[in-house]
């Protein structure tokens, strides 16, 4: 009986809160003693002319509600609760595409919807930072960002010439693109039509701070055109001052004052976690196994890049004459890529791998609240948990959790023998710190653009 009248005052104080225009988050019941404190985030979040010093944007490509809640049931069972779950602003936002005049195209690629949050405008499927109809440049976030003065970054699990990372500093008809060698579909971007290059050129002639991720092969393409004519891109990074490493030694010693370009696979970064591949008729229950003897030994993990990333910006924004800030892209791009192969202990782990990732941001905006951390997905994707009983017409695979518990996964946006598809759902958006409210609710991707910039004041 006492609570009672405490219990009225605290829903009349919410009523009050929420008539004044002041969202109430609701509280994680599941989050544990280790979470990190939100309180100087929701004081950040709740003023609006709040200015971020650094924004941490976190992409799990293919990451839409049911990869995230597959990963809870699996990792840290269906009560739990993920470092990405605990953010105090949580909204959705939609992710179509565009088609060449402006109609909507209801199912995204990772160019179209990289390209939304990046300049703030749609684009077709397959363009990166360029227009729809008349093909020409988009100015993005990254690239205000480096007119302000503040230090850029970008960190991938993918090729640093995919579509999530590509989207920042190139601008390419075609986001296949991506080295030298690559040009075909792109003949107005060549060097010799005057235009800027392949998208690994682009991204070291925009001398981004820090550059991580695979796609070493791409990199390793000789240039045919123009100044740095016979060199590989990796040889024009080292004449444009980039320290090249390949390896989690090599990270970890290079230093602040010079930008950094990480090749850690001639491709993608191999997966964390293998298992099988969902069947038709399904498979028997298993666990999934928690390495890849493709994964070389001295490849750093996502979480270890972050860390080091965050380092090397926080250092290189402390130098003389500089402005402070940083603007950082870390994308878990795997995800998206074992959906596609309906793997589900591959985009579990790299669903695990980029929760990782968020928790390292987290704990540095716990220490730096001035930073606005974000974390959402590039579009939906294929995987649905449904009962045991069902009987998918595709493919589905029978995991056993952490909890001991079975749990079934459905693949079917195409037929057995063909890549899964992306969907055209809305996804999570979630943020903590300076002008996170502005996640609330329903968006579109393209208002990210307007968040970041907001935040960083950025002309």
């Amino acid at each position: 009986m006492g609570s009672r009248p405490y219990r009225r005052r605290l829903a009349w104080s919410a009523a009050a809160l929420l008539v004044a225009g002041v969202a109430v988050p609701a509280t994680a019941a599941a989050s544990g003693p280790d979470d990190t404190s939100d309180a100087p985030s929701l004081s950040a979040a709740h003023g609006g002319k709040q200015k971020a010093k650094n924004v941490i944007l976190l992409i799990g490509d293919g990451m839409g509600d049911s990869e995230i809640t597959l990963a809870r049931d699996y990792t840290v069972g269906a009560a739990g609760r993920l470092n990405m779950d605990k953010f105090p602003m949580t909204g959705s936002y939609t992710t179509y595409s565009v088609d060449k005049n402006g109609k909507p195209d209801y199912v995204t690629d990772s160019a179209a919807s990289g390209t939304g949050w990046a300049t703030g405008q749609k684009t077709v499927n397959g363009r990166i930072s360029k227009t729809p109809g008349t093909d020409k440049p988009m100015t993005t976030i990254l690239e205000l960002a480096q007119r302000n003065g503040l230090a850029t970054g970008s960190v991938t699990t993918a090729e640093l010439t995919d579509a999530t990372p590509a989207v920042l500093a190139s601008h390419a008809t075609d986001r296949s693109c991506a080295g030298p060698a690559d040009m075909k579909a792109c003949p107005n971007d060549t060097v010799a039509k005057g235009g800027p290059g392949s998208i690994a050129e682009q991204s070291v002639n925009h001398k981004v701070d820090v550059l991580l991720g695979g796609g070493k092969a791409r990199f390793d393409q000789k240039i045919t055109e123009g100044r740095y004519k016979g060199l590989t891109v990796t040889e024009q990074a080292q004449k444009l001052g980039y320290q090249v490493v390949t390896d989690d030694k090599a990270l970890k010693n290079a230093r602040a004052g010079k930008p950094v370009l990480g090749l850690f696979a001639p491709g993608n970064v191999p997966v964390e976690w293998t298992g099988k591949a969902a069947a038709q008729g399904g498979t028997d229950p298993q666990r999934c196994v928690t390495d890849n003897p493709e994964r070389k030994a001295g490849t750093p993990s996502l979480d270890e890049q972050t860390r080091k990333a965050l380092q090397l910006l926080e250092a290189k924004q402390s130098g003389k004459g500089k402005k402070p800030g940083f603007f950082l892209q870390v994308e878990g791009a795997s995800i998206d890529k074992r959906d596609h192969a309906a793997d589900p202990c591959g985009q579990i782990g790299e669903t695990a791998a980029l929760d990782r990732a968020v928790k390292v941001a987290r704990a540095y905006a716990a220490k730096h609240p001035d930073t606005l951390v974000v974390t959402t997905a590039d579009h939906g994707h294929t995987s649905q948990i449904v009962p045991l009983e069902a009987t998918p017409p595709g493919l589905s695979s029978t995991l056993v959790t952490n909890e001991g518990q079975q749990l079934k996964v459905n693949y079917s946006t195409n037929t057995p023998g063909q890549a899964q598809e992306h969907t055209g759902t809305q996804v999570r958006i979630a943020a903590q710190g300076p002008q996170a409210h502005r996640v609330l609710g329903v968006t579109d991707q393209t208002q990210l653009f307007g968040t970041i910039r907001t935040a960083l004041s950025l002309r």
